[in-house]
């Protein structure tokens, strides 16, 4: 068969694969997704609901850019909203097939209780501030109302856990203060359900899940796979490194690890799989690296808009000091795929059947432009002015050429996209809100400081170790932004305490919130993958976990030495830094996947890893003891291969 013949065969097979997987993507959706396990409307039910969704979406950019509102009118109106929608949106239980256009009546009462709780707090809200603690009976059940409805509407959209937590601090709530006082702390103040969280994703993540969705549209997701393609694809194990590479520029856009991995997965896995990768590996490296999407700046996930709150730094010195950490997580991930390529002996994609770099960007190098401006902006204007011009740019740039072009259909589609993806976060941080003000008003938190600082005997690693476990534990059930918002109420301020630099330790717990969507045993990201790939799930989900090394090892980097956070230090020390943390993530890459130039022996495996840990920790005298022992491994795999190549020559 010629060349041309079977690369085109290949590639046929590599399509007829991610057509099969496709068809499957709603399925795994659901079943992953819980934001995707939504009620199925037609006809005039469907227009009706979709533009109430679009217009509902215009309200927020209108509270954003326009309204001058008191505070809690604004957040109790946005959460009003959301709850309704939920109801609307998402069933009692995923168990059985949803009917079209159907909704009990109990969702409709309870839709309408809960919308009728905010709005009857926006009614009457000056006399409510006024009046204090002083609620009346009625306001009373009113409060009590909005907060049942509002933790059974996160329970059907996000989850039973994040509810039990939630529960489990308002129970201790009720053992400190009177109901009347509760329900004032929790529903009618900015402290619990309309809280710093709300205040965040009603403002901030709003406008930038309406940036993404915009962005969607434009096609840009389909280029970030053809561009990571053009560059990596023709090379050993091209499939899994355009995977890295386009889940890392998605991750600017989108933070979403299980829609992330369905999406360019669905595409990439097939050709991972097609091409030699192992079906669990190939599940996992897409997994991992859609992972990294919520801790890739500018977006992160929309958490970073809660840590400016939290942390009190602003936006654009939080995303410039994330840029490392992130760059590391993605450099390890292509440094092991690199590595398992060369020693199963894979090859890349034939060169005939990629696209041209320089053809694909002068032809849709355009759809970066949004992105761009909005990195420009962010380092000198307003975080809603950046994401309103953004969004105004990402529209007229798309109207360049008619594949991308936002038409009216495409328009309303982004707002409809955009509330829906908003309402997820939004009830989160609503919930996440009630645990955050139990915390600053019982007094608990000092007890868990007090608690935490003496089981670990005042050592911050111990410190960082308990941490480090009580976000993997809460993230198997809590989503990324609510796993945040109560780690940076409860523990992070224990490691403040402790002397680690504020940023430092957000984005410690950050970052450990965030790898439970690849830790088994509840890892839902590689689960997702394992099913694109038809693969078993905890296999999987162990080979991301391996994969995703970095994430479990720069966080006590930065934690003990902020250096890598660009704290307290210049230019050189930064270049410095790059450089040997590159280097040391090649190292550990060696130990983990066991080859160089040819296979490890199981001590220079230990000792390659060892080596990467003291380059990556920031100091002259470990880099140059990982340098020297990296360098005498690499040496010593060239010259025994070249002698055994003589030899059998």
């Amino acid at each position: 068969m010629s060349k041309s013949k079977s690369s085109q065969v290949i590639s046929e097979n590599i399509t007829a694969d991610s057509h099969d997987v496709a068809a499957d993507v709603e399925a795994i959706m659901k079943k992953y997704d819980r934001e995707s396990n939504v009620r199925f409307y037609e006809g005039v039910p469907r227009v009706v609901l979709r533009y109430l969704l679009a217009l509902f979406t215009l309200y927020c950019v209108y509270i954003n850019i326009f309204a001058n509102w008191e505070t809690r009118i604004e957040r109790a109106s946005f959460v009003g909203c959301v709850v309704f929608f939920i109801f609307m949106l998402y069933p009692a239980t995923k168990k059985g097939e949803l009917k079209p256009n159907y909704i009990p009546w109990y969702d409709i009462i309870l839709g309408l209780l809960g919308a009728f709780a905010y709005f009857y707090f926006v009614a009457n809200c000056r006399e409510i501030i006024s009046a204090g603690i002083k609620l009346n009976g009625f306001e009373i059940v009113v409060g009590i109302i909005g907060i049942l409805v509002t933790l059974e509407a996160c329970r059907r959209s996000v989850g039973i856990p994040i509810v039990i937590v939630a529960c489990a601090f308002i129970a201790y709530a009720l053992t400190q203060k009177s109901v009347r006082i509760n329900v004032y702390n929790l529903f009618f103040t900015t402290e619990g359900v309309i809280g710093t969280p709300t205040r965040a994703c009603s403002t901030f993540i709003v406008l930038f899940v309406l940036f993404g969705a915009f962005l969607e549209k434009t096609g840009i997701a389909d280029f970030f796979i053809q561009f990571a393609n053009s560059i990596c694809g023709r090379y050993a194990g091209g499939p899994a490194k355009a995977a890295v590479v386009a889940s890392a520029l998605e991750g600017v856009a989108s933070g979403s690890s299980v829609a992330n991995t369905v999406g360019s997965g669905s595409i990439t896995i097939p050709m991972m799989k097609r091409l030699g990768y192992n079906k669990e590996f190939a599940g996992a490296v897409e997994a991992a690296a859609s992972t990294g999407g919520q801790i890739m700046p500018p977006i992160m996930g929309a958490a970073a808009f809660l840590m400016v709150e939290y942390s009190g730094f602003a936006y654009g010195s939080i995303a410039l000091r994330a840029i490392l950490p992130a760059a590391l997580y993605f450099i390890g991930i292509f440094l092991m795929v690199h590595l398992e390529a060369k020693k199963l002996g894979l090859r890349g994609i034939p060169k005939e059947e990629l696209p041209n770099f320089f053809k694909l960007v002068l032809k849709k190098g355009y759809l970066l432009i949004p992105l761009i401006v909005l990195v420009a902006l962010l380092s000198s204007k307003t975080i809603t002015f950046a994401a309103i011009v953004a969004i105004g740019v990402a529209i007229l740039v798309s109207m360049f050429h008619k594949d991308t072009r936002i038409n009216y259909t495409k328009f309303v589609d982004a707002l409809e996209t955009a509330a829906k993806n908003v309402l997820t976060v939004g009830i989160a941080c609503a919930v996440a809100g009630i645990v955050a003000c139990v915390i600053t008003t019982t007094g608990i938190g000092n007890q868990l400081i007090t608690l935490i600082v003496g089981a670990s005997g005042g050592h911050k690693i111990i410190a960082l170790f308990l941490t480090m476990l009580t976000c993997i534990v809460l993230g198997m059930g809590v989503p990324t932004t609510a796993n945040y918002v109560i780690m940076a109420t409860t523990c992070a301020p224990i490691l403040i305490e402790m002397g680690i630099p504020g940023l430092a330790a957000h984005m410690f717990v950050f970052y450990f919130g965030i790898v439970a969507d690849i830790t088994p045993p509840v890892a839902l990201a590689a689960y997702a993958g394992a099913a694109i790939a038809k693969a078993d799930p905890m296999k999987t989900g162990v080979n991301a976990t391996k994969l995703a090394i970095a994430a479990f090892i720069v966080p006590y980097i930065f934690a003990l030495n902020p250096a890598m956070l660009f704290i307290e230090t210049n230019a050189w020390e930064v270049i410095q830094i790059v450089i040997t943390s590159v280097v040391g993530m090649f190292g550990v890459s060696m130990g983990l996947e066991g080859y160089c130039v040819k296979h490890l022996n199981p001590v220079f495996r230990i000792v390659s890893v060892i080596a990467g840990l003291l380059l990556i920790y920031p100091g002259t005298l470990t880099d140059i003891i990982g340098i020297v022992i990296i360098a005498f491994i690499i040496a010593e795999q060239i010259i025994t291969t070249k002698n055994k190549k003589a030899v059998e020559a």
